[in-house]
Parts: C-alpha cells; sequence; structure tokens
C-alpha cells in the first residue's frame, strides 16, 4: 500500500464537473493498493494516517494529529502510485491491486477512517477525477507499507 498524503486547509474532487467529495482542514490523501496488500496491512495504514503528529501545536511545532485537531479526510483511489518506469516510456501497473479487489479494499479501509474521523470524503473509484486542493505547510508525506507490493 502506498499514500501520498497532504496536510491539505481545504481539498476537493470532481467527476464529470461535480463535487463528489470535499473537505476543508485535513488529510487529502491519494491512496494506492497493491497486489498482496490484506485488509490487516490497510488497518495498520489506516491508524498510522489518523495518528501522525503532523499538525502544529499552539508553538507552531508539528505535535498534533488529524483526531487532535478533529480534521476530515479526502481520500482518492489512485492506483498509478504503483506505476513502474524503470523500463521503456509507458508505465508498468503489474504491482497494483486488480482493480475489483482494489475496490473492496478501498472501501474497507475507507470505513475503517470513518470509524475514527467525523469526516471522511472519497472520489469515485475508477472514475476520470479532478483533484482540488490548497496543500497547508506545504506538508506533503509518502507513506508506504513494507509488506504485499510497496515491498
Amino acid at each position: 500500500m502506498k499514500i501520498v498524503l497532504q496536510r491539505v486547509s481545504e481539498a476537493r474532487v470532481e467527476v464529470d464537473g461535480n463535487v463528489v467529495g470535499s473537505i476543508s482542514k485535513g488529510l487529502l490523501l491519494l491512496v494506492g493498493i497493491g497486489k498482496g496488500d490484506t485488509e490487516a496491512v490497510l488497518d495498520q495504514m489506516a491508524e498510522k494516517v489518523i495518528n501522525l503528529r503532523i499538525f502544529p501545536d499552539e508553538l507552531g511545532k508539528m505535535n498534533l494529529s488529524l483526531i487532535d485537531v478533529d480534521g476530515a479526510i479526502l481520500a482518492v483511489s489512485q492506483f498509478t502510485l504503483f506505476g513502474d518506469v524503470r523500463k521503456g516510456r509507458r508505465p508498468s501497473f503489474e504491482k497494483a491491486c486488480p482493480p475489483g479487489e482494489a475496490n473492496l479494499l478501498f472501501d474497507f479501509f475507507v470505513q475503517r477512517l470513518r470509524e475514527k474521523v467525523r469526516h471522511v470524503a472519497t472520489g469515485e473509484f475508477g472514475a476520470r477525477m479532478q483533484v482540488y486542493l490548497t496543500n497547508d505547510g506545504p506538508v506533503t508525506l509518502i507513506l508506504e507499507h513494507p509488506e504485499g507490493a510497496a515491498g
């Protein structure tokens, strides 16, 4: 599993010009699910995301988690995070989880987030989406689980 996480002051995702998900202060997650990723992996990554101390405290230090600041999440499935461009000029997505299974695992991941975060929005799995954000900081992190295709 790979996640590109961005701390945002606002973010939204559109499909065919219609907003399908939006948040204010919180995290935008671009989520890639790889072959071999399991519900246990997704559980660990959900916990990691919501507990990362990447929001500023009263002294401006990154000391608070998403839970501490009552932030929101916009999660967008993005299989292209598993694009391998080491050979040729066209990415290979061999390590990405097949769409049907990835959709189920993405839904599982979102459900885990919703158990602990008050507002979790998503894009539309498999759709052509436009993602808009205002990166706060900027703070951008890449999270990878060491097992499965990411390892």
